[in-house]
């Protein structure tokens, strides 16, 4: 059975992908630029566009399971939509879903408002179905790296309530699984709601401290400036996106991204291990510290 990857490209499409071969899986990977496309040979490579209805009939053909994943764009919904409308005429009917943790309660951030509708209706039409809810990448902060080496200051806006950051990788992997448990499956199976979250809730502070420990020097955390945060995400990104970042960083600082209680244990027990920590993976990223 075929399982086909969306944004395979990607951080986290790289991963599942990874994942899934290294289990045997046939995969098939969906792709705009196929020149980007450096995956294992054993994975099929289909050129394709989520706006674009006729590549994703050829994509989902002989397909038994897929994996959705949309970028933050500001068609993102209209995106997930017709995935799910091409998938269910080909009858596919076994989807796991990238969402995000609290997406329906965090319903002013757009991105997070866009997600929770794509889940509604993934349960309205019908799919058997995992959605996998992420907490805060803990990728993000090759973004802030820089920063932090150059001016000493932890600069995301993340507040004291704590946000439960994940490692790409534990993603990556559980999402494979989960891929594998609904295509091997005699049947379709109930709807689960996953959230994907790492073994440390972290506070702004937190960060910094442990930054400076992978550093052999003091770092500051640079506070809740979410206003602040918006003007120098605006110096790279349109300034629809730099907004609906700061309306996410708005919602760390008010409410963190908080797992619920049994979360942790449950994404241990999948994976058979640990999940991977914050402070091992700002370790690997970080300068070793002079001697």
């Amino acid at each position: 059975m075929t399982i086909l990857v969306t944004g395979a490209t990607g951080t986290i499409g790289r991963q599942v992908i990874d994942q899934l071969v290294q289990r045997g899986a046939t995969v098939r990977a969906l792709v705009r630029d196929p020149a980007k496309a450096d995956f294992p040979a054993s994975v099929s490579v289909v050129q394709g566009d989520l706006m674009d209805p006729d590549s994703l009939r050829g994509a989902f053909a002989g397909v038994s399971t897929f994996f959705l994943l949309n970028a933050v764009t500001p068609d993102e919904f209209t995106q997930a939509l017709i995935a799910l409308n091409v998938a269910r005429e080909a009858g596919v009917d076994r989807v796991v879903y990238l969402s995000v943790i609290h997406s329906d309660r965090f319903v002013n951030v757009p991105h997070f408002a866009g997600k929770f509708g794509v889940e509604r209706m993934i349960e309205q039409m019908g799919f058997a179905a995992t959605i996998l809810r992420p907490a805060y990448f803990m990728n993000n902060e090759l973004t802030i790296r820089d920063a932090v080496l150059a001016y000493g200051v932890y600069p995301m806006p993340i507040g004291g309530k704590g946000l439960a950051m994940v490692d790409p990788r534990d993603i990556g992997e559980i999402a494979a699984l989960e891929l594998l448990r609904r295509a091997n499956a005699s049947g379709p199976l109930p709807m689960e709601r996953i959230n994907v979250v790492g073994p440390d809730t972290l506070t702004g502070a937190d960060a910094a401290a442990i930054w400076s420990e992978a550093l052999g020097r003091a770092i500051a955390y640079g506070g809740d400036d979410t206003a602040g945060f918006e003007q120098n995400l605006r110096n790279f990104m349109p300034g629809w996106m730099a907004y609906d970042m700061r309306l996410m960083a708005e919602r760390f600082v008010s409410d963190g991204m908080v797992p619920e209680a049994g979360d942790v244990a449950r994404l241990a027990t999948m994976l058979g291990r640990p999940l991977r920590s914050y402070r091992d993976y700002v370790a690997a990223i970080a300068p070793q510290p002079s001697l």
